[in-house]
């Protein structure tokens, strides 16, 4: 993949502004398989951020002594239960979650599933969030999108990953997809 990643800086328009005390450097996969399907997350959860109900990419923060890409490898086996190979880097979003006073690092990647086995969540992931596979043709991730930005927090996540979606698009069709 020559083409240069995507970069983008993103406001949060949601919640006021006080103060950001802490980074978070996240790494987080669009994942396709062989027969063009995106699997995502489902998130259901009731917390300070609300009551919502998103999709979002699989991801979470990089842990010290970790690569973006070794992190992109365990959260997708932690979370899809999937064995991936990097196809090549999207881009980078730097966003804020003015809730919670974080600034968010995004690495985005673009991935072929392998296979897939058992996933690995955490407590916090299976109860508190309710996390699920969503499995979806392009549109329908389009669509899923669209739909859950009837929240505040839908619309932080469309914001962010909507154009890292579309840019991963642009690069399958590239590789034949």
């Amino acid at each position: 993949m020559t083409e240069e990643p995507l970069s983008l800086e993103l406001e949060d328009a949601e919640w006021p502004f006080e103060y950001i005390d802490h980074d978070r450097p996240i790494a987080r996969a669009i994942v396709i398989d062989a027969h063009a399907y995106f699997y995502f997350l489902r998130v259901q959860r009731t917390d300070v951020f609300g009551n919502a109900v998103t999709i979002e990419t699989s991801g979470g923060g990089i842990e010290p002594g970790e690569t973006p890409t070794e992190a992109v490898m365990r959260e997708v086996r932690e979370e899809l239960g999937a064995e991936i190979e990097i196809l090549g880097e999207i881009g980078l979003v730097s966003d804020c979650y003015n809730r919670i006073h974080r600034h968010n690092i995004n690495h985005y990647y673009l991935c072929q599933a392998l296979s897939f086995g058992e996933t690995n969540l955490t407590e916090l992931e299976r109860t508190r969030f309710n996390l699920s596979t969503l499995k979806l043709t392009y549109a329908q991730a389009i669509a899923e999108y669209r739909r859950c930005e009837d929240s505040k927090l839908g619309r932080l996540i469309a914001a962010r990953e909507l154009p890292m979606l579309e840019r991963a698009w642009g690069m399958l069709g590239k590789l034949g997809y």
